[in-house]
């Protein structure tokens, strides 16, 4: 069995802050997702007051999920008492910016000069970008892979070292694991929360969500592969219409072979996982020669609107989304980095790739990796809870793929803005 700890930057000393300069600044800094970032997001914290004494980092309470988070923020935009800084999901960097909530980060990228001296490349920093303007700075970027339970696996009769490619070879290998029976299931593809692994499927299959004026739906015919794999899924692979907290315990209790889902997961897993789990990852099978895969994760943002306040949310965010910060993230979560000072360099992450064979099928994806579609207008959230709720009736048994898809985009095209 594999199992981890968050582990030290070797840069610095984690968990230790000074006591703060007399009439430090307090930065008020939100973000989502506890389970997997309250470990990460204190040590940043301990890490960058450590080199900055002038301010202190005051969390308020995390958001569960991202789009809490951004229902929080939009609340907050209205009735006052912004935070000065927040992690938002990437897919909901679009809502936001249309509201002009996010400051415009360009003036001090242009000061700061040359963003690929930061590590930060051109398609990291596109992911971040909304509307022409660069509304954020990525701080976690994920894709999908392929977890299993190697236990599992060999007593299934397949090889944990020669995983199958294709989703053919999973179903089939689904199958044989659900046969071992006492409770025993093959595998979770992680459907439920957003339209984030439906997207995957698209993409795999060389779709896109809508046209490129964006008014009309175009994931046809692409979009009814999707869904009729996703329904492969449930009759060869056999998968239960589990929740992704009840596929989670599954999973750690040594009862599910296989999970499909955000690279994200691995710090999680390993913490959580009983002793009849062997736990490994491999690549997502592939689906099409050309196809891609869908980029998770948030984008620190500032909302500060002060000029002091934006100097200092600005040090934070730089720390953050750089070589320091995004080695924690990564040793404290699974992620890929969004600065690429850190792969090579055994300071920060060269050593823990070679290390962590966990962590490297989502570095060996990131040729494939897209941004993560966001949808136009106001109705963004319906619109993939629309997609959810559909796919929900694939995974429970109640609809056809060719059901689905013509209730799925009727509702999409009428939720999208008119005119």
């Amino acid at each position: 069995m594999l199992r981890r700890t968050l582990l030290a930057v070797p840069l610095a000393t984690p968990f230790l802050r000074p006591a703060a300069a007399q009439g430090a600044m307090e930065l008020v800094v939100h973000y989502p997702m506890p389970a997997f970032f309250k470990d990460v997001m204190d040590q940043v914290s301990a890490e960058f007051t450590r080199a900055n004494p002038d301010v202190t980092i005051r969390f308020p309470a995390p958001s569960p999920t991202y789009e809490d988070g951004l229902q929080l923020v939009m609340r907050q935009a209205t009735a006052g008492g912004l935070p000065d800084v927040s992690f938002q999901g990437l897919n909901r960097l679009r809502f936001l910016a249309e509201r002009n909530i996010l400051v415009d980060l360009k003036p001090f990228l242009d000061k700061a000069g040359d963003p690929a001296a930061a590590g930060w490349a051109p398609g990291i920093l596109q992911l971040a970008q909304a509307g022409g303007r660069q509304v954020g700075l990525t701080f976690s970027a994920s894709n999908p892979i392929f977890y299993y339970n190697a236990a599992l696996v060999r007593r299934a009769g397949g090889d944990p070292d020669a995983m199958p490619r294709d989703w053919d070879g999973v179903l089939k290998l689904s199958a044989a694991i659900a046969a071992l029976g006492d409770g025993v299931s093959g595998m979770f593809y992680r459907w439920p929360g957003d339209d984030w692994m439906f997207s995957a499927l698209l993409y795999g299959y060389g779709g896109k969500m809508l046209s490129d004026d964006e008014k009309t739906v175009a994931f046809g015919e692409q979009g009814l592969q999707a869904l009729r794999l996703l329904d492969r899924m449930v009759k060869e692979g056999r998968m239960p219409p589990l929740t992704t907290d009840a596929a989670f315990q599954a999973f750690y209790a040594g009862k599910l072979g296989m999970i499909f889902g955000t690279t994200a997961y691995i710090g999680q897993f390993q913490r959580s996982i009983g002793p009849d789990v062997e736990l490994r990852t491999t690549r997502m099978p592939v689906i099409t020669p050309d196809g891609k895969l869908p980029t998770g994760g948030n984008a620190v943002v500032m909302l500060a609107r002060d000029p002091q306040r934006q100097a200092a949310a600005w040090r934070f965010m730089q720390f953050a989304a750089g070589p320091v910060g995004q080695t924690i993230m990564v040793r404290g979560t699974g992620y890929v980095p969004s600065s690429t000072l850190t792969l090579n360099d055994d300071r920060y992450l060269g050593a823990f790739y070679r290390e962590n064979p966990l962590f490297r099928p989502a570095m060996e994806q990131i040729p494939l990796m897209q941004p993560w579609y966001a949808f136009p207008g106001s109705n963004g959230v319906r619109i993939t809870q629309a997609i959810v709720d559909n796919l929900a009736r694939i995974a429970e048994g109640k609809a056809t793929p060719d059901a689905v898809l013509a209730d799925v985009m009727a509702e999409v095209q009428r939720l999208l803005p008119r005119g």
